[in-house]
């Protein structure tokens, strides 16, 4: 006999830490529906992201290089399924609900912009005094409302739990507002965990993406951030003189390791500390207990200011996105002008949540790619990757 949902959380049950979010307690759904058979409300949260058009889009949008630069550079795509793989694994060492934890970091970006950072900053600043745009509350938007699958609900109607870890998103970049619908001081350890796994990956992944695009260096990093040399004077000692690849990609490995370390043994030590014995004492609690230890904060932070200084603001990244960004200005200002060619969909919505919303809306939606086609069809311009 297949196995049932109900064996599913009893498993949960017997074998995640009192403080996990079990599936069997979830808040529900925003639209009732009969519940899955043979997976948790979580695996079926998974699932429904893992098929969104917004998920399958990532494939298409900036991490840090604006897309088609590099054959193995990381697309939006590509560093979502990394940060899934680290939560998951920070869930499971910590007996929490690893499934709960890996859809959160699934749809965690799904409401990215074209052009990374960039391409957000710039819908912000357009849509000034009209709701503003972040890209988080935007991920909620696109599983709440404009992802259209379904026949009895808009949205992807996922869990609670779910949607209360997209609301409360954020990391070092990220700086969302903080939704009245999930107004509890914290969110799950799980949510936790998701944020966490996003920084881990994006200080890692980008080190390694900096590297392979020459505009790092091995030399460099070693003498300015301490976490580089830590990790590369260890793997020297034990493994000797790699070839160039091997030696780069172990150590970044090994970063990756002893990031994923140090939390899940000081997240530990502060669960146990202050006692919490349930997912919603883990919400009533005022700090996050899924964390850096201060030694490891300072390191991180050593390492995210030099990446901003050399990688992130580095004419060869920061010059093509910002010139990138300026077809995002024209083309809402001609759609403003012209909202019969932003589809039928976006038109229909116009009537309810005004024509500079769902414009903003039709361009956070679409790739690198399709924004450079808009921009070539209106305009007769082609955009250059290069200066």
């Amino acid at each position: 006999m297949p196995r049932t949902r109900q064996e599913l959380e009893q498993i949960e049950r017997q074998t995640l830490a009192p403080y996990a979010q079990f599936s069997g307690d979830t808040r529900g759904r925003e639209h009732a529906e009969p519940p899955p058979e043979w997976r948790t409300h979580y695996q079926r949260d998974r699932d429904r992201v893992v098929h969104s058009r917004a998920f399958r889009r990532l494939e298409y949008k900036t991490q840090v290089f604006l897309n088609g630069t590099g054959d193995h550079l990381r697309t939006r795509l590509t560093h979502t399924i990394e940060v899934a793989a680290i939560a998951r694994n920070i869930a499971s060492a910590l007996k929490l609900n690893s499934d709960l934890a890996e859809t959160i970091a699934l749809a965690h970006d799904l409401g990215h912009s074209p052009f990374g950072h960039n391409g957000e900053a710039v819908l912000a600043r357009l849509m000034k005094g009209r709701g503003g745009f972040e890209h988080n509350q935007h991920s909620l938007r696109i599983v709440e409302q404009l992802e259209q699958k379904y026949p009895n609900f808009p949205g992807l109607n996922l869990s609670w739990e779910v949607r209360e870890g997209l609301a409360k998103h954020h990391t070092a970049y990220d700086r969302p507002d903080r939704s009245a619908d999930f107004a509890a001081k914290n969110s799950s350890l799980e949510a936790q965990i998701a944020n966490l796994a996003d920084e881990i990956t994006y200080y890692s992944h980008d080190l390694d993406d900096g590297l392979e695009s020459d505009l790092l260096s091995e030399q460099e990093l070693a003498v300015n951030v301490r976490l580089w040399a830590q990790v590369a004077k260890k793997v020297k000692k034990e493994f000797g003189n790699l070839p160039n690849e091997a030696r780069c990609y172990f150590i970044i490995r090994n970063i990756i390791d002893t990031q994923i370390r140090d939390v899940v043994q000081n997240s530990e030590h502060l669960i146990h500390q202050v006692g919490v014995q349930s997912a919603d004492d883990v919400r009533l609690h005022a700090k996050a207990l899924i964390t850096y230890s201060p030694e490891r904060r300072k390191l991180n932070q050593e390492l995210r200011k030099y990446l901003y200084k050399n990688l992130y603001f580095n004419p060869v990244v920061h010059e093509p996105n910002l010139r990138a960004v300026k077809m995002l200005r024209e083309l809402f200002r001609y759609y403003l002008v012209h909202p019969e060619e932003i589809g039928e969909s976006a038109q229909k919505r116009a009537k309810k949540t005004g024509l500079h919303r769902a414009v903003c809306d039709y361009l956070a939606g679409m790739t690198d790619r399709f924004v450079m086609l808009e921009y070539r069809r209106i305009f007769g311009q082609t955009f250059e990757l290069q200066a």
